[in-house]
């Protein structure tokens, strides 16, 4: 079978995961070439190689050009197994990132799969560790996947040093369906904060700031979790998960150096009433993120806007043949259909029906 030749340029991390996770799941050798191109500091990132070694680990993979800056690899994949793994980012990368990359393994699994990582748990660019705990795998879960993660140990930047681990166990994935999300039952606030800001009382006014705000705007919201944890460096998070009908949509935020939880909380709120009031089914992350599902299970989903992040993820998802329709609304909304799923290695594709 011939190899898959995806262009790296014009995409971030998302590609090379997205690349190198249908290739473990379809048993397809995969060249991406141009790695993060277009990028100011082009080529695989200490979290991108991450990524790559547990993935390759996972499948008993060959790999050439897994090393820091390099700008092509290629992934040649034998038989996906279980066990445990272990990997460390080095850095504050996302450790979230990099489970993301091994969640669609759940589809080829014969036995469960446990995978300790270390690095960034709450960090920018990636939401923090509790999005996938609260917000995406919940959700997946409706639709077959059996996951789980635990944060042993927070890690903000830049000091890293997190601690978490992802449970994977062998899943029958269903056509995933999300076009309407149906009424609001309530909102989550889940804030975190280091134990150096305890004295500060950060989490505590970030949970305070953010109930009073999304209150004010009449929405049911409940305080789930203030927490103050042990960490490298000093730091916080919020995350505001939107529990609806049909579906879930996380916003969040991170403390910053000089600035006030009350202004962090409230960064986190708008973001999230922005959601609410547009009528998003998901939020941007898992538009992205849920492609790769997508591609496998088939289905429908429903989209806010169509990002960069959303177009090189589904240039990369139909390099593999999957053919994934896109229908642009004037609006900015969209629709991503995909009627008939990639096939498993050594299974055939069920349409999506």
């Amino acid at each position: 079978m011939a190899t898959v030749e995806i262009d790296g340029a014009d995409g971030g991390g998302q590609v090379v995961r997205t690349a190198l996770s249908l290739a473990a799941v379809t048993g397809r050798r995969v060249r991406v070439e141009d790695v993060r191109g277009a990028r100011p500091n082009p080529g695989l990132r200490p979290q991108h190689l991450a990524a790559v070694a547990l993935l390759a680990a996972a499948c008993d993979a060959d790999v050439e050009g897994a090393e820091l800056d390099s700008r092509t690899v290629t992934f040649a994949p034998r038989t996906v197994r279980g066990g445990d793994l272990t990997g460390d980012v080095g850095t504050a990368g996302s450790v979230a990132l990099v489970f993301d990359a091994l969640l669609p393994l759940a589809a080829v699994l014969d036995a469960p799969l446990t995978v300790e990582a270390v690095g960034g748990t709450d960090v920018t660019w990636s939401p923090p560790i509790e999005y996938p705990r609260r917000v995406k795998l919940p959700l997946l879960r409706e639709y077959g996947l059996d996951a789980s993660i635990d944060c042993e140990r927070t890690g903000f930047y830049p000091a890293g040093g997190g601690r978490a681990t992802l449970e994977l166990r062998p899943s029958a994935l269903a056509p995933i369906r999300l076009t309407e999300r149906g009424p609001l039952r309530r909102v989550g606030v889940y804030s975190k904060a280091s134990a150096s800001l305890a004295a500060a009382e950060v989490a505590d006014r970030q949970a305070t700031a953010a109930a009073e705000i999304l209150g004010a705007s009449a929405l049911p919201v409940e305080v789930e979790r203030v927490e103050y944890v042990e960490a490298d460096s000093p730091g916080s998070s919020i995350l505001l998960v939107g529990e609806y009908g049909r579906t879930r949509v996380g916003a969040s935020a991170l403390g910053e150096r000089g600035k006030p939880s009350e202004a962090v909380a409230a960064d986190a709120a708008s973001a999230f009433e922005a959601l609410h009031d547009a009528g998003a089914v998901v939020d941007p992350h898992l538009a992205d993120q849920l492609l790769v599902a997508l591609a496998l299970s088939g289905g429908v989903l429903e989209i806010p806007r169509v990002t960069d992040h959303v177009r090189t993820n589904l240039a990369a998802i139909r390099a593999f043949g999957c053919e994934a329709i896109l229908d642009e609304r004037p609006d900015g909304t969209a629709r991503v259909r995909v009627e008939t799923p990639l096939a498993p290695r050594g299974g055939t594709s069920p349409r999506s029906g």
